[in-house]
Formats: C-alpha cells, structure tokens, sequence
C-alpha cells in the first residue's frame, strides 16, 4: 500500500536515547474546522510485530486523518526504529513520551494518543505513569495483564518471546529485535489505569477478539472507574487487522466530542 499523499518521515529520540522513525500524515477534515475548536493530533501505538509500513496500519491512518493529523512511530525494535523490543513495557512508555512530546514541540494542540494490543497497553501505561500527559486516550484490544496464554494466539506470542527458536524466527520473518525477557515485570496496565482520570479515556474491545478475551476489557473498564468510557463492538476481532472503516469514524467523532473540536 502506498503512503498517503502529503505523508513525511519524522524520527524522535527517546529519553534514553533511542532513535525512533515514523511518519506524519496531515489532516484532511471533510469540512473546515470551526475556528473555536481545537485540532487534534493522534499519536498512533501499533501492535507487536507491526510497523508503519504495514497496510492495516496505513489502512488506518487513512481513515483517522478525517479527524486531525496522524503521526504514527514505528516501537523501538520495530521497523526502522533502533533499539531492542521491551515487549510493551517500560522502554515502550519511553516511546509514547517522545511521540508525545515531538507532537507538542511541533505545535500540536490537542494530542490523542491512540494505541492497539501491546500498543493499548503502552498507551494506557504511558498516560498513567509518563511525563508527557496527553490530552485523551484510546486503547484498541489492549492487553490487561501480563503473561496472558489463555488463547492459542497468545501461546503462540510467548514461544515467540520466550524461546530461542521463536526470537530467531521473529528476527528472519517480521524484522524484530527483542530484548532479553523481563527479569521483573513492569506494573499492568491494570495496576495503573485508575491514574490515567481526569484526562478522557476511552477502551474499545471486540467480542471476536482471538488474542485476549473479555475478562481483560471488562477488568480495565472496572479499574479505570465510572469516568471512562468503555464500547464492547459486536464482530469486531483485534486490534488493526481487525479493525474497520466504520469503528475508526466511530472512535474519531468521540475524540471530537471529547476534545471539543
């Protein structure tokens, strides 16, 4: 799939110093923006194993740029960022603050961040425990917990991550650079989603979702608290491989109630 008209490089430098790639598509709204609303930047957060070069995530970005501008970084370990994959935990958080605050140093008014699976984990994680706090959060098929192997999906995920056989294979087959595994794992995106109020929250899961069931969804939407807004979508599998022309258009006209724009 070709990159969308008018899209550029951008790369950002994580607090610890890893130099992350991704690309800006601008906005192209259906009609003009009132002049007393605010434009909304998205700070995209792909899956595991997925990247700015992907169509489903171009796919995306093309439907969300009827909202406000997209800017979508590849996690470190990932396409052509450097640095070795944390697997969503901390050195991701590191990523969404950068992408975050690149958004703001570029004159973003409103930032939305805006993560699916490991990156809706990130997301949620970021905006409880970063530095640089965005304006609302949307977390796609976000996981809940850690080490999840209740579906053969996420089974097949940890060999992956957890034997030498599978990070070989991730290496030659999507380009992965992983880190060694967590010696102590990071606090949940469950331990920490009820830091994330005042700002806007929204989780969105699918009842067709083949990687985490609904118990994750349903334990987010109860940690976070009465203030979040939380959409089970009927049909609707996982994350950007799953996700539709009509869900985005859904998820981007709530960031513009939310932000007002």
């Amino acid at each position: 799939m070709d990159l969308l008209p008018g899209t550029r490089p951008v790369e950002v430098t994580a607090a610890d110093g890893v130099l992350l790639s991704g690309v800006v598509v601008p906005a192209r709204l259906p009609s003009p923006r009132p002049p007393d609303s605010r434009a909304v930047t998205f700070v995209v957060a792909h899956g595991f194993t997925n990247s700015t070069a992907r169509p489903d995530l171009r796919r995306l970005a093309g439907w969300l740029r009827r909202f406000g501008e997209v800017r979508a970084l590849d996690f470190r370990g990932h396409g052509r960022s450097g640095g070795l994959s944390g697997s969503g935990g901390d050195p991701e958080v590191l990523d969404v603050d950068a992408a975050v605050a690149a958004a703001r140093a570029d004159g973003a008014d409103a930032v939305v961040t805006l993560g699916m699976s490991m990156g809706g984990g990130a997301v949620l994680r970021q905006a409880a425990l970063g530095t640089s706090r965005p304006d609302a959060v949307v977390a796609v098929s976000a996981v809940s917990r850690w080490y999840v192997r209740d579906t053969a999906a996420m089974r097949r995920v940890h060999w992956l991550l957890e034997t030498t056989a599978g990070r070989r294979l991730g290496t030659r087959a999507v380009g992965l650079r992983l880190r060694p595994p967590w010696l102590t794992p990071p606090a949940a995106p469950l331990e920490v989603v009820s830091r994330i109020a005042p700002t806007p929250l929204l989780l969105v899961h699918g009842d067709r979702d083949g990687y985490f069931p609904l118990e994750h969804f349903r334990g987010l939407a109860e940690a976070a608290g009465p203030t979040a807004a939380a959409w089970l979508v009927p049909g609707f599998g996982h994350a950007e491989s799953g996700a539709t022309a009509p869900l985005v258009e859904r998820i981007g006209r709530w960031v513009s109630a939310t932000i007002g724009t």
